[in-house]
């Protein structure tokens, strides 16, 4: 049978926010940089293939993250809005998914309303670019995912608009929550950053699409879920207390609200191969 892996490997960690560990023997999973004139707007491409013929279903659950996503899949070609619970996808078959993920702010020049309106949902890449969204479907049909790159770079090139100040603000935002696990609340992000609160819930519905405390509690039960999947042991109650969380049962409660099980189990589970 036609393998994507050919030769039995040790399985890699996940994608950052993926909750089952990679079978490398049958899911292939691939990411770059962005082109230079496209990385003030796109923070990475990536694609997903798998070859499960022959093979049971796999399901496959990944975090959410602050950002749009433009996904060619087999059989559709669709703007992500921002999910707010875990997304969940049966693999089975043969497929592929290549996309697009977008910076936080940069998918809303292009969209051209709040993107909040596209939360927990999903449009046509024909809404968004009307006929010429078909030249997307040649990245079904790429030899690599090299390829698939160069088709989708190409067409960016030729329909994205530019990131406007805001969008760069937005951004700027972000990246200061993630990058500093300190940062726990939104007014402590309106004091660092000399935004005001208001302000703040107005940019982050418009351009990112959640809410700022949406986005600092999900860092948070992202940094837990990594701490999980090292393997390293850990106390629940210092690691709530180190991410901020007001107790132990705070903590466990929004990590079961978004993971769909207790640290423990979730622990107990990825160390037996991470079945979902």
């Amino acid at each position: 049978m036609d393998r994507i892996g050919k030769t039995r490997q040790a399985r890699p960690a996940p994608p950052r926010g993926a909750l089952q560990r990679v079978d490398g023997e049958s899911l292939h999973y691939w990411n770059a940089a962005p082109a230079p004139d496209l990385v003030d707007r796109i923070e990475h491409l990536w694609c997903v293939r798998w070859d499960l013929r022959g093979l049971p279903p796999q399901v496959q659950e990944t975090l959410p993250h602050p950002n749009v996503h433009l996904v060619v899949e087999t059989s559709s070609v669709a703007a992500w809005g921002v999910q707010t619970g875990r997304f969940t996808k049966k693999l089975e078959g043969r497929g592929l998914a290549f996309g697009v993920k977008f910076h936080p702010g940069a998918f809303r020049p292009l969209l051209g309303r709040p993107v909040s309106s596209l939360m927990d949902a999903a449009m046509p890449a024909e809404q968004l670019f009307g006929a010429a969204a078909s030249g997307l479907d040649a990245v079904r049909d790429a030899s690599s995912d090299a390829e698939s790159a160069r088709v989708v770079t190409q067409f960016l090139r030729a329909h994205l608009p530019p990131a406007d100040a805001r969008a760069v603000e937005a951004r700027r935002l972000v990246r200061c929550i993630v990058e500093d696990p300190g940062l726990r609340s939104v007014a402590q992000l309106a004091a660092r950053s000399g935004v005001g609160a208001r302000t703040l819930q107005r940019l982050f519905g418009d351009y990112v699409g959640v809410a700022p405390k949406w986005v600092i509690n999900r860092c948070r039960i992202h940094e837990a879920v990594v701490r999980v999947q090292q393997g390293v042991p850990v106390s629940w109650a210092d690691l709530a207390h180190e991410l901020g969380f007001f107790d132990q049962a705070h903590f466990i409660a929004d990590f079961r609200r978004l993971v769909g099980r207790t640290p423990l189990e979730y622990a107990r589970l990825y160390a037996e191969g991470g079945a979902a």
